[in-house]
């Protein structure tokens, strides 16, 4: 599997969840941004570190258990 497909795997699934919670959730989702806006600017910068970190992880994670 080539990186570019990898790549559109992975922005066409982001996308796909996001949608469906936009979708079912809409009201939440707003009021979800909304406290994230008022976050602290230190605070969303560490989350998304936590967040590439975690995503890292993930990709390295799933990268072996293709390569077995």
């Amino acid at each position: 599997m080539s990186i570019s497909t990898i790549v559109l795997i992975a922005v066409g699934g982001t996308l796909a969840i996001e949608g469906v919670l936009w979708a079912v959730f809409p009201r939440q989702i707003k009021d979800m941004y909304q406290q994230m806006l008022a976050m602290p600017e230190r605070t969303l910068h560490l989350a998304g570190l936590a967040s590439v970190a975690i995503g890292v992880a993930i990709l390295m994670i799933g990268v072996k258990w293709g390569a077995l």
